[in-house]
């Protein structure tokens, strides 16, 4: 990096992610500082993090929010970019948060995703709470606004809380993010989110009502297939919504019945 020029950490928070991690760090290779949270990694993660002269801080943390914010508090940029090890910054994408953060006061950026299913784009359909069509992974941090970063994570498990800063604007390049490898490992990633999600839930000490979360499966499935066009998608778009119809109702039973 030459004197005068803002610095860029690029930060990722992992467990147990060798088959995406060194592809990862790979694409972030414009950005001026690597971080790498290694949370109870079992595999070869920390070799592939080494490989990259990424700065390593390992740990174990229960909770998703302040694993996060550890690596935060670990970049010493003025900007962060955080990316998860199943995303990739293409070169436009690294081009266009180059050329943002030359010329941006502090705040926040969102990003917009291209979520893909093994190697099939799905572009419609995602969310709520399953899937993301853009996020905020571009920020200030503490180094260039003494009040601190834009972005600071909640206490949750799953799907944290932010608090940010005011919203500075968002990037046209997407983010591309291999969801999940096949229908497998869908029905894999709702098993551990609705295991987190009922945690919390039983933290919090309202779980809710199953009246309202049947509710929800109606509601949410119609957001997903028709107002977010996942019918565009077909048999996937279809999958989708029921996924994320089904995540609340899953979680709510397990926070009721299950022992943690």
């Amino acid at each position: 990096m030459m004197t005068g020029e803002v610095k860029l950490t690029a930060l990722v928070v992992a467990h147990n992610e060798e088959g995406h991690l060194g592809a990862c760090l790979d694409a972030l290779s414009f950005a001026d500082e690597l971080v790498v949270v290694l949370d109870r990694c079992t595999d070869r993660s920390k070799e592939i993090a080494e490989s990259r002269d990424a700065r390593i801080i390992e740990g174990g943390w229960e909770l998703e929010g302040p694993r996060r914010n550890t690596g935060i508090d670990a970049c010493t940029g003025q900007w962060i970019l955080e990316v998860d090890a199943d995303e990739r910054v293409s070169d436009e994408l690294a081009g266009e948060i180059r050329s943002t953060i030359a010329q941006s006061k502090p705040g926040y950026y969102l990003i917009p995703f291209d979520n893909y299913i093994g190697g099939k784009l799905i572009k419609y359909g995602w969310g709520p709470g399953w899937g993301v069509g853009a996020a905020i992974r571009l920020f200030s941090s503490g180094v260039l606004d003494a009040s601190g970063p834009a972005k600071l994570w909640g206490p949750e498990r799953v799907h944290p809380s932010l608090t940010l800063a005011q919203l500075r604007g968002r990037l046209t390049n997407p983010m591309a993010h291999y969801v999940d490898e096949d229908i497998s490992d869908m029905l894999a990633r709702l098993d551990r989110y609705t295991a987190a999600r009922a945690m919390d839930l039983r933290d919090k000490g309202e779980i809710g009502t199953l009246r309202a979360n049947v509710r929800r499966i109606f509601s949410r499935f119609y957001k997903c297939y028709v107002r977010r066009k996942g019918y565009k998608e077909g048999a996937y778009g279809f999958l989708i919504a029921m996924m994320a119809g089904l995540y609340p109702i899953l979680s709510y039973l397990r926070a009721r019945l299950e022992d943690d």
